[in-house]
């Protein structure tokens, strides 16, 4: 069975490449040179929609199932969040304590995540898209529609991270080390998984089921306990989301968020965990600044959409792997040409 996991050796510290001890730095001292903008609007939703993107990624890197369910569970997570915490809306939110509200929301979200997955397993390539698209437009109408439960097209407002270790956690940088903190958290989880026995058995799975399933490999169940898990990362992107929002309603677990995340996903790169929070920083940088580029040059700022489905088109059109393709292919590039490599056959 082969492993598709390649970067696995990670996990090793006298392995990890330079750039990642760069980037783990600049992370960790961000605050310290950057504005509450940069913290919040930049990498606080580029952490939260790279956690979302991350769980796609699982699924479909790791087990070849595309799944536009993502977000919706994000989405439900969130929305728990709303009902059975605080918000503006005090006759439907229950006004639990924190420490009861996220491991139900958790969960919840989990269990709409494993019943997707349940029914989406059964089947293969465009159907799978197709029946998880579904189940994400139903559950936008659904809440769209339920006036008791979800206040329908208006949503919640007024939702806050609770006020933990004397900790205001609304604050910027206690905010941002936050999502910091999770993000890194479920991009570790993933790569654990994917080396771990499952890991392997869900790609041998990808690779050729009929061949797993000959040797005593339960294909289905597998594909379901993928979902599971790829549901509990996407909620704590829904949760970290709608503190970040502050606001949870029908438009954030709409259609178009859920292919955007497929969209942040495929930017980046489906063959490793990072790639999802290279696109999702992709994305979010076009969101805040292409509005104001398109506005100064006399077009309407809402065609954001339109460039963003521009850049996933040439990446797409130059690398199917994404930018981590692009990097990869540029890489070996360099090994190739390189002038200091020994070439034995000349006696250099």
């Amino acid at each position: 069975m082969e492993n598709n996991n390649k970067d696995n050796s990670l996990w090793s510290l006298d392995k990890v490449p330079a750039p990642y001890w760069i980037a783990i730095v600049i992370l960790l001292f961000l605050p310290s040179f950057c504005s509450d903008f940069v913290l919040v609007q930049i990498f606080g939703w580029t952490f939260c929609l790279g956690m979302i993107a991350s769980s796609l990624m699982f699924l479909a890197g790791y087990g070849g199932m595309v799944s536009l369910v993502q977000m919706t569970i994000a989405g439900v997570a969130a929305y728990m969040i709303a009902i059975f915490g605080y918000s503006s809306i005090d006759t439907i939110s229950l006004g639990w304590p924190w420490w009861i509200v996220i491991p139900i929301a958790i969960i919840i979200a989990a269990i709409f995540g494993t019943l997707s997955g349940a029914l989406a397993v059964r089947t293969q390539g465009i159907y799978t898209i197709m029946i998880t698209l579904a189940i994400a437009a139903a559950f936008f109408y659904f809440v769209t529609q339920n006036y008791t439960m979800f206040n329908g097209f208006t949503g919640f407002r007024e939702i806050k991270p609770p006020n933990v270790f004397n900790i205001s956690w609304r604050n910027p940088i206690p905010f941002y080390y936050l999502c910091l903190f999770f993000a890194a958290l479920s991009y570790f989880a993933i790569l654990y998984v994917s080396g771990s026995t499952f890991g392997l058995s869900l790609q041998g799975i990808k690779d050729n089921p009929r061949r797993m399933s000959s040797i005593g490999f339960n294909v289905t169940s597998h594909r379901i306990a993928a979902y599971t898990f790829a549901s509990v990362i996407a909620s704590f992107g829904g949760i970290l989301l709608v503190w970040l929002n502050g606001q949870i309603s029908p438009g954030t677990v709409g259609v178009g968020p859920s292919i955007d995340i497929l969209v942040i996903a495929v930017i980046g790169g489906i063959g490793h965990p990072i790639g999802s929070f290279i696109g999702a920083f992709i994305y979010v940088i076009f969101k805040n600044f292409s509005m104001d580029i398109l506005v100064a040059l006399g077009l309407p700022g809402e065609r954001f959409k339109l460039l963003i489905g521009l850049v996933f088109l040439v990446i797409v059109f130059w690398s199917p792997d994404g930018l981590l393709g692009l990097w990869k292919k540029w890489i070996e590039r360099i090994k190739k040409h390189d002038p200091l490599k020994v070439d034995k056959k000349e006696g250099i």
